[in-house]
């Protein structure tokens, strides 16, 4: 039988199965708050009452207001978050990157406040800044970690020496970066987290530009093929519809089947 949990950082034990929030933004762009918010928060809840505990989030979504509205939601609820930093978007299409310490660490003094908690579970260096050494970005996460503002530390959009760099300064919990069943060019990199008991995140899951509406692949088949591609692997799709959302948490009955089968 496929495994549906995989522990994070040797952790956080979570359904492989998550959500990713970034569509829950202001549009075109992922810039500016959600539009309705109320049916936002229904639809995070709904998530979390299917059996959905991961969550990941990101500073730039909106800016921070998709922290805003996942801290909302799930307030006294039962789930991990994730979020991640080193990127800004002061307009849409504009994207900043700063993964200096004094940036990441005032992100994740805000983002705290934003997602409503004392910790965050997993934060992730959203991009390497090209001006800031990988290892400096790393080294000033893992000082809030060691103050406890953090539990775990991730990397987002690296390469296996991005990766192999950080580890050298601290443990990386997980990696998100694209990948799908129609995209596999970091294939490499799964098993390489894989072997190391490293999460790994792929975001555009369902082949979605991500500045645009809309999925790519067939909603379930591709989130089912990536929950039986790698035990580490934790898929996160997005959606702004409940009827979506249900409809994707069938996927783990085609991913049991799949497993079955081979």
């Amino acid at each position: 039988m496929i495994n549906r949990t995989f522990t994070i950082g040797g952790e956080l034990t979570v359904n492989r199965l998550g959500y990713g929030a970034m569509r829950l933004t202001g549009q075109p762009g992922n810039f500016g708050p959600y539009p309705d918010w109320q049916q936002g928060l229904d639809l995070l809840r709904r998530a979390n009452d299917l059996g959905v505990d991961f969550f990941d989030s990101a500073w730039a979504y909106g800016p921070e207001t998709a922290d805003r509205i996942v801290g909302e939601a799930l307030e006294g609820r039962s789930a991990v978050i994730a979020t991640k930093g080193g990127v800004d978007k002061p307009a849409p299409g504009n994207i900043v990157t700063d993964g200096s310490r004094d940036t990441l660490l005032r992100q994740i003094d805000k983002a705290l406040v934003n997602l409503r908690r004392h910790r965050i579970d997993l934060f992730q260096l959203h991009r390497v800044d090209p001006e800031t050494p990988v290892e400096v970005s790393v080294a000033a996460i893992a000082e809030a970690q060691a103050d406890g503002r953090i539990g775990h530390i991730g990397l987002s959009n690296v390469t296996l020496k991005d990766l192999e760099r950080a580890l050298t300064v601290a443990p990386i919990a997980s990696v998100q970066n694209r990948f799908n069943m129609a995209e596999t060019g970091e294939q490499d990199l799964v098993a390489f987290t894989a072997e190391r008991g490293i999460a790994f995140i792929p975001y555009g899951p369902l082949g979605a530009n991500p500045m645009k509406a809309g999925a790519r692949l067939e909603p379930k088949q591709a989130i089912a093929w990536l929950l039986a591609h790698a035990p580490n692997i934790i898929v996160i799709p997005g959606t702004t519809s409940i009827a979506h959302l249900e409809d994707n948490w069938r996927a783990w009955d085609i991913a049991e089947q799949t497993a079955q089968e081979h």
